[in-house]
């Protein structure tokens, strides 16, 4: 009893200081222009790709979760791909100029930054958040997942170290040391937060949204992938599923989760999908996987999250070929009742088969209302009018002929590219966007009077 309160005591008086530190960064950096700002985040880009291996290491090694290579990629993405789009655009300053309306907008930083960070993903989330919040103007606290706490600190201290070396002010990133529950909820609350930006499980992010602060959070997706008749390559669909589901073992929540073939695309679909690396399990299979899977609640067991298929297969008492890539299922229903047809962080695939693309849009409707609402929908299909009826799904992400998982964040299409996915209001969230460093801004417009002010009292005439 006493250790925990020591730590509980010890984790609150850290939260206090790095909340006020980042706060007198923030103050410190007041009044910094946009180039300012843009040679603070290249430092802490060529940072962060420089030690995208040992943090990758680190991630692994710490949580047990994913591939190795896979999340130096993840950490390279973000510190590549998006910090070179972020640095492409402004954030802080004018932002615009409409000379008819005589309208300026002027972006302006919020302040401090809570970064509630997740297990799955820690030092690639951890690179994200800390170069979107300096991009634009603020300062960031990162708060670990407490199985994930040394690799998100050290992501933090290289980002931190870069910028301090590229003459940011001390204090404008950093970490907290002692990562509790207590402590997160602690930060989130704190008077120097101006706003919440969580990714993480469901727990996470009700948190976020009652800590009382604005905020960004993002949680579970449940996605679909739909193979139309109009399939362009059902060999290419299959790769291109088995790859985004498979990468770093399934760890990301944009990452397909079900799988809706139309019949007249099922047999050579399937057949490259077999080829490919996919197990298909029988039904006692199932069940002992099912229970590897989950516990008794139903929740995701922590321990066996982001494991190789071989390696589930093995934890539920069965053996598959060395190359197996997912375990993959043919269902007939969706629903709690049916455990592998909701969100697994892992490389599970359900299979359903369906007539046509109206019974296809049906059942990915049904999976998403299992705990996908407002995420990402992949289809893979060449006959607009079959794509058409796909984009009335409430999906923030509806991606055409790419893994779910590239797509989504942006990567391979021109969706804005970012690590933390917004699922809008159908999922209890504000954002339905990628989020980038505009959502961390406040905009004020310097806008002139364009007609007289007393014609307020003129009656106006509906057209």
């Amino acid at each position: 009893m006493t250790a925990t309160l020591d730590a509980d005591l010890a984790g609150l008086a850290d939260v206090r200081a790095k909340a006020r530190a980042a706060r007198r960064a923030f103050e410190a950096l007041d009044g910094a222009d946009q180039d300012t700002l843009d040679h603070y985040v290249r430092a802490m880009a060529r940072a962060g790709t420089n030690a995208a291996e040992e943090l990758a290491r680190m991630a692994v090694d710490e949580t047990g979760y994913g591939v190795y290579e896979h999340k130096i990629y993840k950490n390279r993405y973000n510190t590549g791909f998006v910090a070179r789009w972020m640095l492409q655009r402004r954030a802080i300053g004018v932002l615009w100029v409409d000379e008819a309306a005589r309208v300026t907008a002027i972006g302006s930083p919020m302040g401090v930054i809570a970064g509630i960070i997740p297990v799955t993903n820690p030092t690639s989330t951890t690179l994200f958040k800390s170069l979107a919040a300096v991009k634009s103007g603020n300062a960031i606290v990162h708060a670990p997942h407490p199985r994930a706490a040394r690799c998100t600190h050290r992501a933090a201290e290289i980002m931190a170290e870069a910028a301090v070396a590229a003459g940011a002010p001390e204090g404008l990133i950093s970490c907290l040391e002692n990562p509790t529950l207590s402590a997160t909820q602690e930060l989130m609350r704190r008077p120097e937060i101006a706003l919440v930006l969580a990714t993480g499980g469901p727990g996470m992010v009700r948190a976020a949204y009652s800590s009382g602060k604005p905020t960004i959070a993002v949680g579970a997706g449940n996605v679909p992938a739909y193979v139309g008749a109009s399939v362009p390559d059902p060999a290419e669909a299959a790769e291109m599923i088995i790859t985004s589901k498979s990468f770093d073992n399934g760890t990301a929540c944009v990452a397909e989760q079900s799988i809706v073939v139309a019949d007249a695309a099922a047999d050579a679909f399937l057949s490259a999908f077999t080829e490919r690396g996919a197990y298909w399990m029988d039904e006692a299979q199932q069940d002992a996987l099912i229970h590897v899977l989950f516990d008794e609640r139903g929740a995701l067991r922590p321990a066996n999250v982001g494991q190789t298929a071989v390696r589930l297969a093995e934890l539920a008492g069965f053996s598959v070929p060395a190359g197996t890539r997912v375990l993959a299922c043919e269902l007939d229903s969706v629903g709690v009742d049916t455990p592998l047809s909701r969100e697994v962080l892992g490389p599970v695939l359900s299979v359903y088969r369906v007539r046509d693309a109206a019974e296809g849009w049906a059942r990915c409707r049904e999976i998403l209302a299992l705990d996908g609402e407002g995420h990402t929908t992949a289809v893979h299909a060449a006959d607009p009018e079959e794509i058409a009826p796909f984009a009335t799904l409430p999906a923030g992400r509806i991606v055409i002929n790419t893994p779910a998982l590239f797509g989504g964040m942006g990567f391979s299409t021109e969706v804005d590219p970012s690590f933390q996915l917004g699922t809008g209001t159908w999922s209890g969230s504000i954002c339905s966007d990628n989020v980038t460093p505009m959502h961390l801004i406040n905009i004020k417009r310097v806008a002139h009077e364009v007609r007289p002010w007393r014609t307020i009292y003129d009656p106006v005439e509906i057209p």
